[in-house]
């Protein structure tokens, strides 16, 4: 399988092309959407706001008809927030896959959220990525925002850091993490395994 990741000129994709290399897939990193005949596509998760929604808004309606054709795709930290309608760290909209915004972590605590903490599964929830996860899993975060789904269905896991937060999001072929599955060692690699699996049926 080929897995695409979309490079919006933010910052280094090097992790995650190896992890995603390491479990067998084939990666292509892609700095334009015109042609999407990939398996499965990746946004991932390093930059600031606008300069990443600049690059990605003119294919907003390519990327809705891939996920609408059942295209999966999985986005990771800043890739995640992009999915939703705005956000507090820019004043450009959101792609608007997702219903909700994205809000700046509280001022009481230090910020950025950087560094391991637990994740808090949801009690119905039947995830995909967290097949084989265990409640309170440890995973590594850096970030400042965090998503607010307007569905509080699609959160299949959290985190509380100040706040509690999505750390997952799942919806149909669309996957979400807040944390950077690619630096969260033997868990994160499970779940970046349990992707291309979803992939591959």
């Amino acid at each position: 399988m080929v897995i695409a990741i979309f490079d919006y000129g933010a910052g280094n994709i090097f992790s995650i092309k190896v992890a995603l290399e390491r479990l067998g897939a084939q990666v292509s990193v892609i700095r334009g959407m015109d042609d999407l005949a990939y398996d499965a596509l990746v946004l991932p998760g390093v930059g600031n706001f606008d300069p990443a929604m600049r690059s990605i808004s003119q294919y907003r309606d390519r990327l809705r008809d891939a996920i609408a054709s059942g295209m999966p795709m999985l986005g990771i930290c800043l890739g995640m927030e992009m999915l939703f309608e705005r956000s507090e760290e820019g004043t450009l909209q959101g792609l608007s896959i997702l219903a909700g915004d994205v809000v700046m972590l509280p001022k009481s605590v230090k910020v950025p959220h950087m560094g391991w903490n637990r994740l808090r599964m949801s009690d119905d929830s039947d995830s995909i990525l967290l097949n084989g996860v265990e409640d309170g899993a440890w995973v590594y975060f850096v970030h400042s925002y965090h998503a607010r789904p307007r569905d509080a269905g699609i959160v299949k896991a959290s985190c509380r850091y100040g706040v509690e937060f999505p750390a997952v999001i799942e919806h149909g072929s669309l996957f979400g993490t807040q944390f950077h599955p690619e630096k969260s060692g033997a868990k994160g690699m499970s779940m970046l395994s349990n992707f291309l699996a979803y992939v591959k049926r």
